[in-house]
């Protein structure tokens, strides 16, 4: 038993070192196929060595490693081990990466196409090192560090370290490659939570109902789904009420609106986007 564990956790491990490995390689192909060669910025500490590498010709890949090793030694004590490992791996993966794809050609130097696609390419490849509880750097263990000092949260410290590298980055070299930054930024961070939460092909749909039980039945009956019945009270009538409540396939929506119409036409219908679901009838648990 001891034994199962042991392989199964470390067959994990190597998982997520894999995991980590492929989306670094993505991130790293698209910042010296893209980003670099139309002089576009980036956030964090990855973006602070970009603009090193804009200024004095040194390689993103060293000035990565070794931006993030005092950020390493600070936060040792601060934050999760589990968290520290990762994001070393995550850093020392991502900098061998970039040294490796250095000499890469530049794809295009159209710098809107550039921002777009690099965009989509390194929000996949970090959407996979996130998904393997990998890091790549060490401003979110400043962030952290900051708000035991501050009364600012994780996200506004990010958000004021990435606002202070583009106004640097337009102070000495143009409004414009800020403005493409932004553009590339906020595209990469759409893609990181579309390739951490899937794409959203399920609906949660909640029914206020005077048939609860009809619709219930008529529910498992014809789509097979689970359904979950909840007690509620009418804020305003005071009125006891149940409510339906289902998680379906997007292509099962008219269905089911189909259902509760022909049940109760005066039924209260509300229908939810829900972008992962894990469980019987959807994805299973392995992999999560």
């Amino acid at each position: 038993m001891l034994r199962r564990f042991r392989d199964y956790f470390t067959w994990q491990l190597f998982k997520h070192f894999i995991g980590i490995v492929i989306g670094a390689a993505i991130v790293s192909f698209s910042i010296n196929t893209l980003i670099l060669p139309n002089e576009i910025a980036d956030g964090g500490v990855t973006g602070i060595a970009i603009v090193l590498h804009y200024l004095f010709g040194w390689p993103v890949s060293w000035a990565v490693l070794l931006l993030n090793l005092p950020l390493f030694i600070m936060g040792f004590r601060m934050v999760g081990r589990d968290f520290l490992v990762f994001s070393v791996v995550g850093v020392s993966v991502l900098s061998a990466t970039l040294s490796l794809t250095t000499h890469l050609p530049a794809l295009t130097d159209d710098t809107l196409l550039a921002a777009i696609s690099g965009g989509v390419l390194s929000g996949i490849g970090m959407g996979i090192i996130f998904r393997s509880r990998g890091s790549l750097g060490g401003t979110d263990i400043l962030a952290v560090l900051f708000t035991r000092k501050t009364s600012f949260s994780v996200g506004q410290i990010l958000l004021g370290i990435d606002a202070v590298i583009f106004i640097v980055a337009a102070i000495l070299f143009g409004p414009e490659v800020a403005m493409y930054a932004i553009i590339y930024m906020f595209i990469a961070t759409r893609v990181v939570d579309l390739v951490q939460e899937g794409l959203s092909l399920s609906k949660s749909v909640m029914v206020v109902t005077s048939q609860p039980q009809r619709i219930a039945e008529e529910i498992m009956a014809k789509l097979e789904r689970g359904v979950t019945l909840f007690q509620a009270i009418g804020a305003f009538s005071g009125d006891a009420k149940q409510v339906v409540y289902c998680v379906i396939n997007r292509s099962e929506l008219s269905q089911i609106k189909e259902i509760v119409r022909n049940q109760d036409p005066q039924a209260f219908v509300a229908i939810s986007e829900v972008p992962e679901v894990v469980g019987e009838g959807f994805s299973p648990w392995k992999g999560h």
